[in-house]
């Protein structure tokens, strides 16, 4: 899908402002980052980002957006964009440069998933499809993660989860690029066809309720379907009566063992779950059918499994729709996107931009920056924000909304977050493999304490900046404030 014109107006607008002004080619800073971890609980996973990079690299005007462009009008009937603007699109190719954290890495409040670097034109241009790739992706894999560490067995293993929202997703690309996030987060495999064969997710579905209902009987339903499917069938059973269902799933299974296959288990869609699981795996295993597995589905969330195992059910795979790919609970990110520094020439010194709010959170951090984490023993000590011509000092790191400081232990251990992946809208390296990302985000969260990975928290990483970069950011706070005193 070409992404050029899937932007907001004011981006052109302000574009094309640019271009007037002879301030195009000027270098910006911008930071792509979160102001509050959603869902309640304490972090993020960050995903998103290669989409976002395939963006960037194609980035071109058609002769036919170009045109559409040309035909908008202003209130006076005027050109709302000078041809010689326009003439300057139909050239523009990607010059920026990009850092990011790596996907499926956990992220913070106010600490760049994304840093870009490059001509203010086309920094600005960029923000708003930069911030619907990342921003939706990031909500629904981090949702995605807490649904795989809800559903975990008594011994900490993973259970699998399933993805199957696309029926509810916004729309086809929000179902593809939820069925990604998903996986980021750490769903085992998605009912979506497309984003497997896109994203190289393994798929996974059996029938709906309207395969039993278009036979006679559930018991013809099930047999025409294991007939269809012998090394593949997991019979839905709740169509009219879920342990029923199941008494029947096991005949059939019966008729299918005599064959030489096994049926695969049976899937719960509507009821008491965890009452109804638990007599379903006792008709299974009294009927000699021990290692089938049930599966449940029908609006579950990390709650709901939460609350389901509390009681006891007897569940093996859960099947999660359209509480993950719509974060049903929390609808966006509220992902922002703000200008940091720029500069006249390249050999010129940055000059910081913020944005000053009476707000604590909603003021801006300035400068060109990096993020590295600090690790002590496996243990989570802090993030440190700093601005990258300052560099990280060893004074205690201050809180960006509260003040508070905290000094980082001689001893701890810190590693860089943003890697180079764009250089003049080129990447440096291959794109990895989506598992990869998988596994770190597993990894990451499995890492976590386990205050940050309650559901619903009050607990933080400390996310801290630099000393100077601090006071810089007080400095430029002050002065705007006895400007306008």
């Amino acid at each position: 899908m070409d992404l050029t014109l899937s932007t907001d107006l004011y981006q052109l607008t302000m574009a094309c402002g640019y271009w007037k002004a002879g301030i195009a080619e000027q270098r910006a800073v911008f930071h792509l980052f979160y102001r509050r971890p959603p869902f309640g609980g304490a972090y993020a996973i960050a995903a998103g980002l290669d989409d976002a990079l395939t963006y960037l690299e194609e980035l071109d005007f058609s002769p036919e957006e170009l045109a559409y462009l040309g035909s908008l009008r202003k209130e006076d009937d005027t050109p709302l964009f000078p041809s010689a603007f326009l003439d300057s699109l139909a050239d523009l190719r990607c010059e920026l440069d990009v850092h990011t954290v790596p996907e499926g890495t956990v992220v913070f409040p106010h600490e760049p998933l994304l840093r870009v670097e490059g001509p203010l034109l086309q920094a600005q241009l960029v923000e708003t499809t930069l911030l619907n790739l990342v921003g939706f992706q990031t909500l629904v894999a981090t949702k995605a993660a807490r649904v795989c560490d809800a559903a975990r067995g008594q011994g900490g293993e993973r259970e699998p989860v399933l993805e199957f929202g696309l029926r509810r997703s916004h729309g086809p690309d929000g179902g593809a690029s939820a069925s990604r996030a998903a996986f980021v987060g750490g769903c085992d495999a998605t009912s979506n066809v497309l984003a497997g064969m896109r994203y190289g997710i393994p798929v996974k579905g059996t029938h709906a309720h309207s395969w039993v209902m278009a036979f006679d009987t559930e018991r013809e339903a099930f047999e025409t379907y294991a007939e269809a499917f012998p090394g593949g069938s997991v019979f839905l059973v709740d169509t009219y009566d879920s342990l029923e269902g199941t008494r029947v799933a096991t005949e059939v299974g019966a008729q299918l063992r005599a064959a030489g296959h096994e049926m695969v288990g049976i899937r719960l869609d509507s009821g008491d779950m965890a009452e109804l699981s638990i007599g379903a795996r006792r008709i299974l295993d009294e009927a000699g059918f021990p290692a089938a597995t049930i599966v449940a589905s029908g609006d579950l969330d990390e709650h709901a499994i939460t609350a389901l195992k509390e009681r006891g059910a007897r569940i093996d795979v859960w099947g999660v729709g359209t509480r993950l790919t719509t974060a049903y609970d929390q609808p966006s990110l509220g992902a922002v996107y703000k200008l940091g520094a720029i500069r006249e020439e390249p050999s010129a010194d940055w000059e910081y931009r913020m944005k000053v709010s009476s707000t604590p959170a909603k003021r801006s951090i300035p400068g060109q920056l990096g993020v590295r984490r600090f690790m002590r023993g496996g243990e989570w000590v802090a993030d440190a924000i700093y601005d990258e011509t300052l560099g990280l000092g060893d004074a205690p790191l201050v809180g960006p909304e509260t003040g508070a400081a905290r000094a980082v232990p001689a001893d701890a251990e810190g590693h860089e977050l943003l890697r180079p992946v764009l250089a003049a809208g080129r990447r440096t390296d291959p794109a990895e493999p989506l598992a990869t990302a998988r596994e770190r985000a597993r990894a990451s969260v499995d890492a976590l304490p386990a205050a940050l990975r309650e559901r619903t928290t009050d607990a933080r990483h400390f996310v801290g900046l630099d000393a100077r970069l601090a006071r810089v950011r007080e400095s430029i706070t002050e002065s705007h404030r006895e400007k306008h005193r």
